[in-house]
């Protein structure tokens, strides 16, 4: 289906740009959210009629998100989570607890503007998209762990599963049995499939 853009759209147009893209996609997303229009002569004619205002409308609303970016890029929230010992949360991070967490933060941000790539399923730090305007987005730190003590070690650049891994490869209490009258670096002379000759001979 062609459309006419009335705003930019990632990795599509921007506005008054007239693209080709599946019927799906614009009855579902483009055309309700009215993000474009049918590409056809009337269309053509209103969108030329109103070019105009629609930019100087497009460029007020990212003039405020622009201000409204300040507020948010940054941002680092924590989300307390139970998960495996492999690190893999019991159910995943929702679009809908990043933007409360966001908002407990004084964001002001909502569903709509979280870009997630994929949802969260495992404890660690994460960046996030948040686009504020189809021109204007930012980056937050989502920091997913069980604890308040483990979310800090995090913030800080530890990997925490990792660093849990080496702690329990190292046996407790361990030590090689030695046998106090060698020298350092001398070995036992059990070990040794066939005797020394001196010991052959007595």
């Amino acid at each position: 289906m062609e459309l006419i853009l009335l705003e930019r759209v990632e990795k599509l147009g921007a506005i008054g740009d007239v693209v080709s893209v599946k019927d799906g996609y614009a009855r579902n997303y483009l055309l309700p959210n009215k993000k474009a229009l049918r590409a056809n002569e009337a269309n053509r004619k209103v969108f030329e009629a109103n070019r105009a205002r629609i930019e100087a409308d497009n460029a007020a609303r990212r003039g405020e998100a622009e201000k409204h970016s300040a507020g948010v890029e940054g941002k680092s929230v924590v989300l307390i989570r139970a998960s495996s010992n492999s690190g893999q949360l019991y159910g995943s991070v929702s679009v809908r607890d990043i933007v409360d967490a966001l908002n407990a933060e004084g964001a002001d941000v909502t569903k709509a503007m979280i870009v997630l790539e994929r949802p969260i399923k495992a404890i660690g730090v994460y960046d996030v998209k948040v686009a504020l305007h189809p021109e204007v987005a930012v980056t937050v730190k989502v920091n997913v762990a069980r604890s308040p003590d483990e979310a800090e070690l995090q913030a800080q650049g530890v990997d925490v599963m990792a660093a849990m891994f080496e702690e329990e490869s190292v046996p407790v209490g361990f030590t090689e049995a030695q046998d106090p009258s060698l020298e350092p670096g001398e070995i036992p002379a059990e070990m040794f499939e066939d005797k020394p000759a001196e010991e052959e001979q007595a």
